[in-house]
């Protein structure tokens, strides 16, 4: 029996703006939040009273619909905007 990937794991095409922050794609939706969490940390972009806030820079603010504070959960939702 052959085993079925995960749509996790099927790459994606990724939009302009979120291949600013992440790089080129396609990639799987796991490398895409691997690659976002690395950029955030990096960019010190972390709420440091509140390690699950991120605190949009201008490329991110393109990814989050111009918010420029989203929760770590809200950014899954927003991110998934620009995969296809």
């Amino acid at each position: 029996m052959i085993k079925k990937e995960s749509k996790f794991m099927q790459p994606m095409r990724l939009s302009d703006a979120l291949t600013a922050v992440v790089g080129k794609g396609p990639m799987p939706r796991t490398e895409v939040t691997k690659k976002l969490w690395e950029y955030i940390k990096a960019n010190n972009c972390q709420d440091p009273k509140n390690k699950r806030d991120i605190i949009a820079d201008d490329k991110l603010s393109k990814i989050f619909d111009g918010k420029k504070t989203v929760n770590m959960f809200e950014m899954t939702k927003l991110v998934n905007k620009h995969l296809s």
